[in-house]
């Protein structure tokens, strides 16, 4: 799925823009703690989160992973936003829950990753 379809779907705004919309995702990643981002994401994934600080542009980073959605309707602040532009990484946000942006997806045709336990 491109950013684009992301930001149609989950009707978001989107922040930053390093992809042009062309940059195919696989998957859908959602989560608040960047320990398990970390553990099982990976560099074809959307990060999606509620958690809005340096931290997540960091993991990001440290992934590949070229676009983060936030969601609940927050707004990433300025440091974010310089960080994810001196990475490369594109930044949306909507107003849905984790849960419907999630499911929003889904019916849309994104994949979760496959966890192995």
């Amino acid at each position: 799925m491109i950013i684009e379809e992301i930001a149609d779907i989950v009707k978001a705004d989107v922040l930053t823009n390093y992809h042009k919309g062309n940059t195919e995702l696989k998957y859908g990643f959602a989560s608040d703690l960047m320990s398990d981002v970390l553990a099982y994401a990976c560099s074809e994934a959307l990060l999606i989160t509620g958690l809005n600080n340096p931290q997540v542009i960091r993991t990001a980073e440290m992934l590949d992973i070229n676009a983060v959605l936030f969601v609940r309707g927050k707004r990433p602040c300025d440091e974010v936003i310089e960080l994810a532009k001196e990475n490369s990484i594109t930044i949306l946000a909507t107003e849905y829950t984790m849960f419907n942006t999630c499911g929003l997806l889904v019916l849309n045709g994104m994949k979760g990753l496959e966890i192995d336990d």
